[in-house]
């Protein structure tokens, strides 16, 4: 399966607790990390359902299909995941592990990274929608400054957002290099700092053009219909704005509404979901073995009657 250690590998199994004979979907299956060790805890009986926008890494989950009859998938994003005939008589759990994956991130020509130069793409599906070039080419200062201040809690928005514009008036943005410098010199370049000073910029850009945030949301109501009673919902976020979606979905579903002296009882509310445990992160070692853990926090929620 490969040798990519997928991150909170062991707290994500212990979490999803799969059972040799239940169904299990894995909505972002990137290289097959969480999948394959899913996967291999399951009896001939068992069944893995597993979907992802990049078209490279269903080429893999395809190859597993074919030489594992357990295995189904779906070239599509998680959002549609109660859309899919294969999960209308429910599954035991469901895994999300949000955001972009290691292997997008270290590819050059994908565009997600500033580390190393390419086209700015940045689309988990190259092969629908609008890359971040060419949302940059169209959007206007104050929808770029926007975006950059919601999306990537940049405060100095407004700045990058007229140096993007005066940019681009000069020749068109295209390489990730490009906007890299450009943002770099927005907010005055030299000096030491704690993070590359595109970090929030590239962040933000990312999650507009793949509607990310979107995607949680519906994802999230998607598999509250489709997980059995009993069944698992683990989802891996690494920034807060993903993290506070996972966390108030969770725990809006599962707690009751408080009840004060002197007004009227509260209407029963339907819990749907019992919080399991603590959110967890990443320990020592594996901080130690793969930094990119260090933002990775995990929550877990089990589907009630």
């Amino acid at each position: 399966m490969g040798v990519h250690v997928p991150v909170l590998r062991d707290e994500t199994l212990a979490a999803l607790a799969v059972r040799p004979d239940g169904v299990y979907l894995d909505g972002t299956f990137g290289r097959g990390g969480h999948a394959g060790e899913i996967l291999a805890r399951l009896g001939p009986s068992g069944r893995l359902l597993v979907m992802d926008k990049d078209p490279e890494a269903i080429r893999v989950a395809a190859e597993w299909a074919a030489r594992d009859s357990r295995v189904a998938y779906r070239h599509d994003s998680f959002a549609t995941l109660a859309d899919w005939d294969a999960t209308t008589a429910g599954v035991d759990g469901v895994l999300l592990d949000l955001g972009v994956s290691s292997p997008q991130i270290d590819q050059p020509d994908r565009g997600f990274s500033f580390q190393n130069d390419g086209p700015l793409d940045m689309r988990m599906d190259p092969t629908r929608g609008e890359s971040a070039a060419e949302w940059i080419a169209r959007a206007g200062e104050r929808e770029i400054a926007d975006v950059l201040f919601t999306l990537g809690e940049e405060k100095q928005s407004r700045r990058i957002a007229k140096c993007i514009v005066a940019a681009r008036e000069v020749e068109p943005i295209t390489r990730t290099a490009q906007l890299a410098a450009v943002v770099a010199k927005a907010l005055g370049g030299g000096g030491w700092m704690a993070k590359h000073p595109a970090t929030r910029t590239f962040q933000a850009l990312r999650i507009a053009v793949n509607r990310e945030l979107d995607d949680i949301a519906v994802g999230l109501e998607g598999a509250a219909q489709r997980l059995k009673s009993g069944g698992r919902l683990a989802v891996i976020s690494f920034h807060s704005l993903e993290d506070r979606i996972v966390k108030r979905f969770m725990r809006g579903d599962a707690e009751k509404v408080p009840v004060r002296r002197g007004l009227p009882p509260a209407p029963e509310v339907v819990l749907r979901f019992r919080v399991i445990g603590k959110s967890v992160t990443a320990g020592d070692a594996e901080l130690s073995a793969n930094p990119r853990s260090r933002s990775a926090v995990l929550r877990t929620a089990e589907r009630v009657r």
